[in-house]
């Protein structure tokens, strides 16, 4: 039996001195960035878009080994974390583990 292990996190980010969506972007992207090429994860900013000084950035990552992916998740909240010019407000994650048993496919929808 094969499994595969899912796991995602939210980082609920407040901005430091941002006035405008462009210097939102100028933080973010840059962020966005550095978590996808250190880490192999998929990264995007994923709310607050309207806002100037807050920002949702989401990540995830699939792997074999759940170990695997709890790192390479506290690995990413480190980072972020470690931003001087932004507040890591908050950090949700979720952690789903998924086995050959539970493989949807076109027939069963």
């Amino acid at each position: 039996m094969c499994t595969v292990f899912t796991g995602s996190v939210a980082f609920d980010l407040l901005l430091g001195d941002v006035r405008s969506l462009k210097q939102k972007r100028s933080l973010v992207r840059p962020l966005v960035a550095e978590l996808r090429r250190k880490y192999d994860v998929s990264a995007a900013e994923a709310g607050h878009l309207d806002l100037h000084r807050r920002a949702l950035v989401g990540v995830a990552v699939v792997s074999a080994d759940r170990a695997h992916c709890v790192d390479v998740l506290d690995a990413c909240e480190r980072l972020v974390a470690g931003h001087p010019e932004m507040d890591l407000l908050s950090a949700r994650r979720q952690l789903v583990k998924g086995t050959d048993d539970e493989v949807m496919t076109r027939e069963d929808e």
